[in-house]
């Protein structure tokens, strides 16, 4: 007799098959949680370098102190939507704060940042609509796509040239046209050029969204993100981000300068029908967003220990993204050369991201690491050195004069 199960028989096997090399990223578990950069993995004291914690807010003391007091006063939950009995003081006041922190109208709060991007999208793309995505989009925003009744256009990776073109065969219909980037790509760490794309919106009249997931806390002087860097805030319609990075909790929001942005909160069904956050994580968040305006120590430190690691990586031989950011990644030819060093630097005490197609640009084998200002010059140093040297025993780098990964050298090239 046929399963249920059956049609995920391919996935099975590739699974399977990761377990055979060692490990699967499915059965990772931390057993401690030492600090924002260590925890103990299966007995062993491990630096962590796949966390997306940018600025090391998840052991902030007055944010762990506002949580535990919102859990004794407001307890554990709030037990339903934003729209029957889960809206408290504490969500309004963090939405004002929201805004008021980009400078716009209006803010509206998801208990998760996939769920801003879902509950967004797909309520403002309606049936006349079109959305047009970045072909790298992250996963929420494809199934926003899903959601929308909207018809859905894919433009090439950071390319305004083809985004221009695709709305210019849109000319003469009617409905509103919503393009959709993100800042700082998940995977490779790339950024868009808002600008370009910004030159296109304004000659075809279309709108913009910019998910600032990875860079919240990351980049502008205030930390607001990628469009408060380039300067173009004003030029960007809508701005998504997560609590699950540098804020250093779980959430999403959604914030606009336009008119009439509450009327999301009844049309969008990710908002309506999930339950709002719980007072702690909101408390806690209230805390580090207040932070994050005056953090440009971190911010410094965090683009210091991203070059550090970047530069080292690069000097040995590794093929890396694109860009420097606070996501560094290697780029690997076959699953099985990915798996090895994934294993190895497990084996020594050093936590990357394991990332295989399709959850990959262009079905790339990649190891992803993000830095955190938390980490030490130390635990860079390490992680390059170790990762080099088990590079180098699998065959994966042979330059001879590989530049050095002393940490003091590196800061030179930093």
């Amino acid at each position: 007799m046929s399963s249920i199960f059956d049609k995920f028989a391919p996935l099975q096997e590739q699974h399977a098959a990761l377990k055979a090399l060692g490990r699967s990223p499915a059965d990772i578990e931390f057993q401690e949680i030492i600090s924002p950069t260590e925890a103990t993995l299966n007995g062993k004291r491990t630096i962590l370098m796949g966390t997306n914690n940018y600025l090391g807010m998840t052991f902030d003391d007055d944010a762990v102190k506002a949580a535990i007091k919102a859990l004794k006063t407001e307890g554990t939950g709030t037990t339903g939507s934003r729209i029957a009995n889960g809206s408290y003081d504490g969500h309004k006041a963090l939405e004002k704060e929201l805004a008021e922190f980009y400078g716009m109208r209006s803010a509206i709060l998801f208990s998760t940042g996939y769920q801003a991007n879902l509950g967004a999208i797909a309520a403002l793309a309606g049936r006349d609509d079109y959305l047009l995505i970045d072909a790298d989009s992250h996963a929420s925003i494809y199934d926003a796509c899903r959601l929308s009744d909207a018809q859905v256009i894919r433009f090439r990776h950071n390319d305004a040239g083809n985004l221009d073109r695709k709305l210019s065969r849109l000319e003469g219909t009617s409905g509103s046209k919503i393009i959709v980037v993100e800042s700082i790509y998940s995977m490779l760490g790339d950024m868009a050029p808002l600008k370009e794309f910004i030159e296109v919106k304004k000659k075809h009249g279309a709108y913009l969204l910019i998910d600032e997931a990875h860079s919240l806390g990351v980049m502008g002087d205030k930390g607001r993100g990628l469009c408060e860097h380039v300067g173009l805030e004003d030029d960007v319609d809508f701005i998504t981000g997560t609590f699950s990075k540098s804020i250093g909790t779980v959430g999403g929001f959604l914030v606009s300068n336009l008119p009439g942005l509450d009327i999301v909160r009844f049309v969008s069904r990710p908002y309506m029908f999930t339950a709002s956050p719980p007072p702690s994580v909101v408390a806690s968040a209230r805390v580090t967003l207040s932070r994050i305006a005056g953090a440009t120590d971190l911010r410094k430190k965090l683009w210091d220990n991203a070059a550090q690691l970047y530069n080292g990586l690069k000097g040995a031989g590794f093929e890396l993204g694109p860009t420097l950011s606070p996501i560094i990644a290697i780029r690997l030819k076959d699953p099985e050369q990915a798996i090895a060093l994934w294993n190895g630097l497990l084996d020594a005490g050093i936590y990357t991201n394991l990332a295989l197609p399709p959850a990959t640009p262009f079905g790339w084998y990649l190891l992803r690491s993000s830095i955190s200002a938390a980490h030490t010059p130390d635990q860079i140093a390490l992680a390059v050195d170790v990762c080099t040297t088990i590079g180098r025993e699998l065959g994966l780098i042979t330059l001879p004069n590989s530049k050095s990964t002393k940490a003091e050298d590196l800061e030179k090239t930093a």
